[in-house]
């Protein structure tokens, strides 16, 4: 939230100690940004692309998932993030 921009390389990744279905909003967040929902084995279970910012429409998908990762509006579509896509973490224990 309240970030002026977000490096192409770079994302926020929330996680979380349960799977369920996560949801989130925009309200206080000043760019655009796909959401990438993870379940437990490491698999996208669903995208989120070019939400809206300062909104506070609840924003996911309807599949549990375990983690969510925000990048800019426009990466899912480029690197071909999809649901089944496997997600590898490095430098985090899950």
């Amino acid at each position: 939230m309240f970030r002026d921009r977000l490096d192409a390389d770079r994302g926020m990744l929330f996680l979380f100690d349960k799977t369920q279905v996560q949801v989130f909003w925009m309200k206080n967040t000043k760019i655009p940004l796909d959401m990438i929902f993870i379940d437990e084995a490491g698999r996208v279970v669903g995208v989120v692309e070019g939400t809206e910012p300062f909104t506070e429409t609840p924003r996911s998908v309807d599949v549990p998932s375990r983690d969510v990762l925000e990048v800019n509006a426009g990466f899912a579509r480029m690197h071909g993030v999809t649901p089944g896509t496997r997600v590898v973490y490095e430098g985090i224990s899950r």
